[in-house]
């Protein structure tokens, strides 16, 4: 399998979490933003990473979207398993990716680049690196007004999320879930910044716990 994706995109990073928890081998190619569409649409008829391509399947299968990646992922390799087998937690599991993927990991990245671009700015000076970080803030209409009603957002989000990981390990069930994976990827932008690595101690060593169950490298600002 080949996964095409961005690599600081921390939608990219909740595959590669699910791919590794399975236990499954594949490849990366990772796309320069803008450009991807050239190499995007041919494919999916869209230009949002992360893709996957099976290229075992005789028609070179692409699997759009990190979330339709997890139900391609437990279908092709039930175990490990991904769901939960209860129909009530399922659902649950499902409702809660749905809000970390809707609310919260757009609220990381709203935060995360907004730091990026003003304290953060020396932790890649480069022009590269400073090109993306100004495409992307365009690209989301990022700027102090939007990031601080991100960050809002994310006070709510993150004691609740470390308090569940706290007490029980896990954010459903009795098990490792699509709810404990989305939640490891989009948050872990958040380790570089002082405030929430100190602010939320308890919940990035469960981060790194679970990118050590899924044998990923730690994000940065946990390696």
């Amino acid at each position: 399998m080949h996964l095409l994706q961005f690599s600081t995109s921390h939608y990219c990073r909740k595959a590669r979490l699910a791919l590794g928890y399975k236990g499954l081998s594949y490849t990366i190619e990772n796309l320069t933003p803008g450009l991807h569409a050239l190499k995007l649409k041919p494919l999916t008829h869209q230009t949002t990473v992360p893709v996957l391509l099976d290229k075992r399947n005789p028609s070179s299968i692409a699997i759009a979207d990190s979330s339709q990646i997890f139900v391609y992922l437990e279908q092709l390799s039930p175990h490990p398993a991904l769901f939960p087998e209860d129909c009530a937690d399922r659902d649950r599991a499902l409702q809660l990716e749905d809000w970390l993927d809707e609310s919260i990991g757009t609220a990381t990245r709203f935060v995360y680049y907004q730091y990026r671009a003003t304290e953060g700015k020396a932790i890649d000076p480069s022009l590269l690196s400073l090109a993306i970080i100004a495409i992307v803030r365009r690209q989301y209409g990022i700027d102090d007004a939007t990031a601080k009603r991100a960050a809002s957002r994310l006070e709510f989000a993150l004691p609740w999320i470390e308090r569940t990981w706290t007490t029980q390990s896990f954010l459903i069930g009795h098990g490792l879930t699509i709810a404990d994976l989305t939640a490891a990827a989009l948050l872990s932008p958040l380790a570089l910044l002082p405030c929430y690595r100190n602010g939320y101690p308890a919940l990035f060593e469960r981060i790194a716990e679970i990118h050590h169950l899924c044998h990923e490298p730690l994000p940065p600002g946990l390696a």
